[in-house]
């Protein structure tokens, strides 16, 4: 072939790849508009199981009550969802992960579900529930300030996602004051919660690229895995704590109840790993509160004060912005494979 024909060759080939990505590019926000719509509203629905998960006691205080310790709910609960997610992964012939993958899989379930429940269950006669609240409504600020360097994401974005976290978190502290501690096991036991709201945005940054990672891959092993993990250490837990007999005739009405509410958010947290930003996904820790102050409204028909008025307001916009902002992610690992794809057929 002539060296003339062939750069001409080469050049039309670059143009065609030009144009297919341009192409690809220009068409990609309006699939996009729909998922992210379809994704937020998962977050929000995770974030309601979450607020009725924590008001069921106070609905219905004689429901299961003293029957199952925290440990025992736990065990069930995630030994159900990994029977159920790896009997879809074996149903679906998805590949489980292997080495270090299985690892990473394990310590998802280990960050995000084991050792938040020990330290909230540790600081529990030192830190009241509601300053766990407000604790843990830091995430979402440690997860927008870690997520560019943990993921590899472009910071765009990232001013005004810690502006919309602090603003939330700045509407939970004019709703819900922090009680400071007044002896050294309360301080050190906020520092610990403290310390496991930044463990948990380390995870769920570690979690979201995991999930990216198997794209293309039914993302249930990794959750069979995480559940598993899950399951185990919550069943050592409780086979540890004293006065913990399964009391199978009170057990049925309690089990129903938690599997109704709580497995579905199982599934949904991991469903939205792959479609959300690790931000994003910690915007549970606001939307969850939101929804339990406004049914808390709904019920007791008093006035708030203008105070509560104002941090309602800036919680609803923080969290919002977190939730609804407009992203201007690119598909990057779509792009590369579209680039080979092109070479390949060019060679």
């Amino acid at each position: 072939m002539p060296p003339s024909s062939r750069w001409t060759g080469n050049a039309v080939r670059r143009r065609l790849r030009g144009c297919v990505l341009i192409g690809f590019m220009k068409l990609r926000p309006t699939k996009r508009t729909r998922a992210e719509w379809s994704s937020a509203l998962g977050l929000l629905l995770l974030s309601a199981l979450w607020a009725v998960a924590g008001l069921r006691m106070e609905l219905n205080p004689h429901l299961g009550a003293n029957t199952l310790s925290p440990a025992q709910s736990q065990t069930a609960l995630f030994f159900v969802f990994a029977a159920v997610t790896a009997a879809i992964a074996v149903a679906r012939r998805a590949e489980f992960p292997r080495g270090r993958r299985a690892l990473a899989c394990a310590g998802v379930g280990v960050g995000l579900f084991v050792i938040p429940a020990a330290v909230a269950a540790w600081t529990q006669g030192w830190v009241s529930d509601l300053d766990r609240v407000v604790i843990f409504s830091l995430t979402p600020v440690f997860t927008v300030v870690l997520e560019p360097y943990l993921q590899g994401s472009p910071p765009r974005q990232a001013k005004a996602a810690l502006a919309g976290a602090l603003a939330a978190v700045a509407g939970i502290l004019l709703l819900v004051p922090v009680d400071f501690p007044g002896s050294f096991r309360a301080g050190a036991a906020l520092c610990a919660l403290v310390a496991t709201a930044f463990g948990i945005a380390v995870t769920n940054c570690f979690a979201v690229r995991l999930a990216r990672d198997l794209a293309g891959r039914s993302v249930m092993p990794f959750a069979a895995l995480a559940g598993a993990t899950g399951a185990v250490c919550f069943s050592t837990a409780a086979a540890f704590t004293p006065h913990s007999a399964w009391r199978w005739s009170a057990q049925p009405t309690q089990l129903l109840v938690q599997l109704v509410i709580d497995l579905p958010a199982l599934f949904l947290l991991f469903w939205l790993m792959r479609r959300l930003a690790a931000s994003r996904m910690t915007a549970r820790f606001l939307l969850a509160p939101l929804f339990t102050i406004l049914a808390g409204m709904a019920l007791e028909p008093a006035l708030p004060p203008v105070r509560a008025w104002f941090g309602l307001a800036l919680l609803t916009g923080g969290a919002g912005w977190l939730v609804f902002a407009p992203a201007e992610e690119i598909d990057v690992e779509k792009m590369n494979w579209l680039k080979v794809h092109t070479d390949d057929r060019a060679t």
